[in-house]
């Protein structure tokens, strides 16, 4: 997003604070909006306010808006919705669900690697990086993008909600035939946003170890059924194999 070192003056223009925010220029032109709002605003500065406190935000500020600059608009196929980022130490990479190469694997995305190999016989890698599929045009998205560490949902109602609302709505008014997949109650309230007769919506339980042992996620089969999906509209599907 736009510097967390930027000083407190008025912001003069709308061009002044996009000039500022370091974001691929299809969705910087899309979200111009949404990145010049009150809410964005107040978040910026809370965000300020949260660094000066010399809170420890994650993902790097560098990473914040990385799944955007992975995954460009023009190239969006799926969109795979979590909630916040990882609380733990070098684990966000901006990048939903996705943790740096040399990070052990998180429970919730194990379960996600495992059900991806019994639907597609992949077998799992010894990483949780999901890069390679971002750069396939897999936006990976949180609905709220940052979190201070070793605090879940500390950054919840400050203002991310809002503008990965305004995600949605982008990729469901500019893209054809993409395919949303949302696990756990808090990502399918994103789905009222979603046109399910311009796009595919998959639902299932969250894979968190404690939904996902409940039932739903395991044989949900959402890889392969994304995929027959593009297929069908005429898109290359995604190669789901991470290097």
């Amino acid at each position: 997003m736009t510097e967390l070192s930027q000083d407190n003056q008025p912001e003069n223009s709308k061009a002044a604070t996009l000039a500022r925010v370091q974001l691929e220029e299809g969705w910087k032109a899309a979200l111009a909006d949404a990145l010049t709002s009150e809410s964005m605003t107040a978040l910026r500065q809370f965000l300020v306010e949260q660094k000066k406190q010399e809170l420890t935000i994650y993902p790097p500020n560098n990473l914040i808006f990385n799944a955007f600059n992975t995954t460009p608009l023009n190239q969006v196929k799926v969109v795979i919705l979590g909630q916040d980022p990882y609380h733990g130490a070098r684990q966000a990479n901006g990048l939903s669900f996705s943790v740096q190469r040399s990070i052990p694997i998180p429970p919730s995305l194990r379960n996600i690697l495992h059900e991806l190999s019994t639907d597609t016989g992949i077998k799992p890698v010894g990483h949780g990086d999901l890069t390679a599929w971002a750069q396939q045009g897999v936006l990976l998205l949180n609905s709220v993008m940052t979190v201070v560490e070793g605090t879940p949902t500390s950054h919840q109602g400050r203002g991310w909600e809002e503008f990965t609302d305004q995600v949605i709505d982008v990729v469901n008014d500019n893209t054809e035939h993409t395919v949303f997949i949302l696990w756990g109650a808090y990502a399918q309230k994103k789905g009222k946003r979603i046109d399910s007769e311009r796009h595919l919506v998959l639902t299932a339980a969250h894979p968190s170890p404690l939904a996902a042992n409940r039932g739903g996620f395991f044989g949900s089969r959402p890889f392969s059924k994304a995929n027959q999906y593009l297929v069908q509209y005429g898109k290359q599907p995604i190669d789901w194999q991470l290097g």
